[in-house]
């Protein structure tokens, strides 16, 4: 039972499933991730190792994009002449002169980050052999991945050939990055490569050992792939074990990357296969002791949320603070690796309550970027900071302007970059949100604080003063079906929180850290007149309500486009704005995903009372498409809080398993970080009501769905460890 609450398992080979596959069984570290493609490589796949922060900006590329590194998984395998390998048609003989794959199982073992293939395979000499791949991205050292293969002689006496490679002719879907006059070199056991990105210059050094029982060869037949090789000769029954192990270094880390991947891989080499795994294995238990949630009375969903989970622990930097969680984590190049608000209001929050040392790591990217933030003010003529909807390296704003050509050659004007500036105050919220559960003060006078006060400097210079109240024009809200609005009622309401936060923190810092009060005063011009400004447009910023009908208005003017009833639009595989096309759905009342709804999330009875948020519910809520990944755990929490379970309760097993069923249809770009953050939140804010009493204490409110028996977890609040036991009936039992 253990082990099949721990593991996501692939029971057969499925050719058309495989992109899907090769995403969701990722493999990663904090450092880099490697999608689950095959060690033999297969028709139509997406290898892709993707390492945080080489971005490079192709020619006639519109934007940057993180970069596929190149390949380190490649081991060919042959027996008894025959490759190995699995074939897309089912039609085929599979008989003499070809192989014939008799059985084939692959599993992610989540609780130790293992990913473990197993196929029998007969040969064309009738010869039987069982394949066992297992792979590991090492926790314990992040620059080391390690791969086992195992040939056991079922029936017969075969011959076994094997090559390791590293492969340098990689791509992103056709782009190329990479300068082609690559480094490569092979001596004894190990082969090495080196690459240098064409326009940013990043440069990424491999070195790769096979370690076995039998004489290694190494060459450079293919000056973009050095290879190692051997061979045995196996006796029935009798297994041979071939064990490659890779480092990875690039010019983040250092300045000779290929010779620090040399020096690295030696030590490894000498700890070997065993130790290197046990390493690993030590450091996901510290991982899981505090991140694991605990779901009894719902396997699925208990499965569901240890996936989502995993893949937010296997993309959140460890040790680097100059890069962050990606829309797509690192398992796929959808959106190009650009950082959205999906790490700040999704992402973010696990981290902050389970291993605040990791969420640190997230919000001192966005610290290190306020150059790029403010120079984004700048050019649209403000002041302060205006964070850049999507990031990168730089800090810089990296939204294309324009989608990629349709069939028919047209593309579609992209606004968010220019419009959709919520994302400055999200960031404002995940740093305050880290400070008020972790206590970090250090963080918060000395970083934090600067990241909160300068872009609510923006937001005092961005809003417009007219008919005797504060209004934000050319606005979009997270309901991205609706671009360029008016006074979109998620954005004003949470500038006002964003001002109320800065002058709370001013006199936090006035009382608590004065020298640190004083530097930003100075350096952000904190005067009295523009502070007294954040006080007016506090008072004054026009909040779009209906008084008659209780209920917050999305924006003026919602209401009188077209009304489109999103229940009767089932069953579908798309989104209604797929189905209505472009141009009609931004004129209906659909809505892309939460966005009043994401306010009441986020704010909950500060924003309104119980009743008026029951009536902004029954509103949007058959309203919204869930054309983003991130709106139906959204939906979940706020279900939940409302006391509406079946509705949260079915919006939560969607969320949960959007990845692992693609729901969504588009897995093969890679994981929906947002969704698996979201799924985190659903559970403890949303289900468990976990939240900081006004006096400073952690407190539960629970709404179970029925059938969990019970739900346990911890969070880390205050420098101090509390475990949750919520049972059902609710019973609660917080133990410190």
């Amino acid at each position: 039972m253990k082990r099949r609450l721990w593991s996501i398992r692939e029971h057969g080979f499925v050719p058309d499933k495989q992109l899907h596959h090769e995403t969701i069984f990722t493999i990663g570290n904090g450092y880099l991730g490697t999608r689950g493609s095959f060690e033999e490589g297969f028709e139509g796949d997406t290898p892709a190792t993707l390492l945080h922060g080489i971005y490079d900006h192709a020619p006639n590329v519109l934007v940057p994009e993180l970069v596929n590194i190149p390949n380190w998984l490649p081991i060919g395998i042959t027996v008894d002449g025959t490759p190995f390998k699995l074939i897309t048609k089912t039609t085929d003989t599979l008989r003499p002169p070809h192989g014939y794959v008799l059985g084939y199982e692959r599993e992610l073992h989540l609780d130790e980050a293992v990913l473990r293939r197993e196929i029998l395979f007969r040969a064309a000499s009738g010869n039987i052999v069982r394949l066992i791949f297992d792979r590991i991205a090492s926790l314990d050292n992040p620059h080391i991945l390690a791969q086992r293969v195992r040939v056991i002689a079922v029936d017969g006496n075969p011959t076994v050939e094997l090559t390791a490679a590293l492969d340098g002719q990689v791509t992103n879907a056709g782009v190329a990055h990479w300068l082609p006059n690559m480094h490569v070199q092979a001596a004894g056991n190990t082969i090495g490569l080196e690459a240098t990105t064409q326009q940013s210059g990043y440069i990424v050094g491999l070195a790769s050992t096979l370690l076995c029982a039998s004489p290694v060869t190494a060459s450079l037949t293919d000056n973009l792939r050095p290879t190692l090789s051997t061979s045995v000769k196996l006796q029935q029954e009798q297994e041979a074990v071939f064990d490659k192990i890779t480092c990875i270094y690039s010019s983040r880390d250092v300045d000779a990357p290929l010779q620090a991947a040399a020096e690295n891989l030696a030590n490894a080499a000498q700890l070997g296969y065993d130790a290197l795994y046990k390493a690993h294995v030590r450091e996901w238990a510290q991982y899981w002791d505090r991140s694991d949630i605990t779901i009894e009375g719902d396997d699925a969903c208990q499965v569901a949320i240890r996936f989502t989970t995993y893949h937010v622990l296997i993309t959140a930097p460890r040790t680097d603070e100059n890069v962050s969680i990606g829309a797509k984590t690192l398992s796929g190049l959808g959106y190009k690796g650009h950082v959205f608000w999906d790490t700040e209001l999704f992402a973010l929050p696990p981290m902050t309550l389970t291993q605040p040392h990791l969420a640190r790591n997230l919000l001192m990217y966005r610290y290190h970027r306020l150059s790029g933030a403010r120079h984004k003010a700048k050019a649209n003529g403000y002041e302060g900071a205006m964070f850049p909807w999507e990031s990168t390296d730089t800090g810089e704003e990296t939204t294309p302007q324009w989608s990629d050509p349709e069939p028919d050659g047209t593309r579609i004007r992209i606004w968010t970059g220019d419009s959709e500036q919520h994302i400055s105050t999200d960031v404002a919220y995940g740093a305050w949100q880290y400070w008020q559960w972790t206590g970090d003060n250090e963080f918060l006078a000395r970083y934090g604080a600067e990241l909160i006060l300068d872009t609510a400097v923006f937001w005092g210079s961005r809003v417009e003063e007219k008919n005797e109240r504060y209004e934000i024009s050319q606005q979009i809200g997270p309901d991205e079906y609706h671009e360029n609005i008016d006074n979109s009622v998620f954005t004003n309401r949470m500038v006002v929180w964003h001002l109320e936060t800065a002058l709370h923190l001013l006199d936090w810092l006035r009382a608590n850290a004065t020298t640190d009060y004083e530097r930003l005063v100075n350096e952000l011009d904190l005067s009295d007149t523009r502070l007294n400004r954040w006080r007016d447009i506090i008072t004054r910023m026009y909040i779009p309500f209906d008084e008659t009908k209780q209920i917050h208005v999305q924006f003026p003017g919602f209401f009188d486009m077209e009304y489109i009833p999103v229940p009767n639009y089932q069953p579908r595989t798309t989104s209604v704005q797929a189905i209505l096309g472009h141009s009609r759905s931004i004129q209906t009342q659909v809505i892309k995903q939460a966005d009043v709804v994401m306010l009441m999330a986020l704010l909950g009875e500060q924003l309104a009372p119980l009743d008026v948020l029951r009536n902004n519910w029954d509103t949007y809520y058959p309203r919204t498409d869930h054309g983003s990944s991130l709106s139906p755990a959204t939906h979940a929490w706020v279900g939940a809080r409302l006391g509406l379970m079946d509705e949260a309760y079915d919006m939560f097993y969607h969320a949960a398993h959007i990845d692992l069923e693609d729901n969504k249809g588009n897995v093969k770009d890679g994981i929906h970080a947002a969704a698996c953050g979201g799924v985190f939140q659903a559970v403890l804010f949303g289900f468990c009501g976990l939240h900081i009493r006004e006096d400073g204490t952690l407190a539960i409110d629970a709404r179970l769905p029925e059938h969990w028996r019970r739900v346990r977890f911890s969070v880390n609040y205050r420098g101090q460890r509390y475990t949750f036991d919520v049972q059902n009936p609710v019973l609660v039992s917080p133990m410190a």
